[in-house]
């Protein structure tokens, strides 16, 4: 996932005068706001949350509330979460691929 912030899918209008908090998704360091959720500080950035396990293809999350299931993200060290429900934490370091089947 390499996107660059101009293909990012979200774009933020407001509120940015929150703290910032630094995160790394695919090795790659990025910065988002206090209070964002893990989709929200992907989306900023990117233009997909994930890989789908299935075929590879490029996932964003659906209902945004945490029912479907869509937007699971793991860490780096296997924890995994949901994007939409999960707030962005210092330091948290994300995997936007799928390795061994698993998001």
């Amino acid at each position: 996932m390499n996107a660059t912030p101009s293909q990012s899918l979200l774009t933020r209008l407001a509120e940015g005068d929150r703290p910032p908090v630094d995160f790394v998704l695919d090795g790659r360091p990025l910065r988002a706001l206090a209070g964002d959720t893990v989709l929200t500080a992907v989306l900023t950035h990117t233009g997909s949350l994930r890989e789908t396990e299935f075929s590879g293809a490029p996932r964003a999350g659906f209902c945004m509330m945490g029912a479907c299931q869509d937007c699971w993200m793991r860490l780096e060290d296997g924890t995994r979460l949901r994007a939409c429900t999960t707030f962005i934490a210092p330091g948290m370091r994300l995997l936007s691929t799928t390795r061994g089947g698993q998001p």
